[in-house]
């Protein structure tokens, strides 16, 4: 009954506010394997942490698993010719390939943020007022040969930086991600002002709040942000999908649901 509530809210809505919390960095099946916990330990030693993103992406494509993958594609599914946007906290790459709408042969209309950055873009190791640029083919070369390497237990002990250098400061280039230590939010502040203005033509307007597998390493970016735009909307419903904290406040208890699943499992059963 809850599936046809929730499918049905989706059609009468007239915005949808989706959150993607950490559940799509798809830890939770790698952690199962030894190769991918020896190379978040190397990669910690080795003060390389803005790589773990990447090496997240890399385990999963070598061991065949799609199934974060096949979720967001299919959460990206329910929305098409929807108004909607996305917010992520994940850095999964996969998200913003398919959270965007075709406008036209040559331009794409994103309904994605992400706060957190992604692989696709590069900083330089500063974090200087220059802003990030997007990686090229050859950065993906440099960083599949150093996986590959890293996997097959050949590590090194360097870790590689991407081509080129900053052209304000001359640093080197690393991926621009809250996992750098000097990390440039202007990678994701103009897409922040677009949703920004987005959600202020939410109010009063039906609204559906859809958070999907969001812990508490980031609430000021999904969590508490969510709770207040379906507090202040009496047309909003809200849905927090996670194994754990499903719980919603008090105040939303009459105008939400939690559901104690996990996000990615639920989303694969919806429909």
């Amino acid at each position: 009954m809850e599936r046809e509530n929730i499918l049905e809210k989706l059609e009468q809505s007239d915005m949808i506010l989706v959150g993607l919390g950490e559940d799509f960095d798809n830890t939770r099946c790698l952690c199962q394997n030894d190769t991918y916990r020896n190379g978040i330990e190397i990669l910690n030693r080795a003060g390389a942490a803005w790589l773990l993103p990447a090496w997240n992406e890399f385990c999963s494509e070598e061991t065949g698993d799609r199934t974060v993958l096949a979720a967001i594609e299919k959460a990206a599914g329910l929305l098409e010719g929807k108004n909607y946007f996305c917010v992520s906290v994940s850095t999964n790459s996969g998200i913003p390939r398919f959270f965007h709408r075709e406008e036209s042969a040559s331009q794409t209309d994103s309904r994605v943020v992400m706060p957190c950055g992604s692989i696709m873009k590069k900083q330089c190791t500063k974090g200087c007022g220059e802003t990030p640029i997007q990686v090229t083919e050859e950065d993906k070369s440099i960083l599949r040969k150093f996986f590959r390497e890293l996997w097959e237990g050949n590590f090194s002990g360097e870790v590689p930086f991407l081509t080129g250098e900053c052209q304000g400061c001359g640093a080197p280039f690393i991926l621009n991600t809250v996992y750098a230590e000097n990390y440039n939010e202007k990678g994701y502040l103009e897409q922040w002002q677009r949703y920004m203005k987005w959600l202020q033509g939410t109010l009063n307007r039906r609204l559906m709040i859809l958070e999907l597998g969001v812990g508490l390493n980031f609430p000021t970016v999904i969590r508490w942000p969510f709770e207040k735009a379906a507090f202040f909307n009496k047309k909003a419903y809200f849905y927090r999908v996670n194994e754990r904290l499903y719980h919603l406040t008090k105040e939303l208890s009459e105008k939400g649901s939690g559901i104690a699943e996990n996000a990615i499992d639920w989303l694969t059963q919806l429909c």
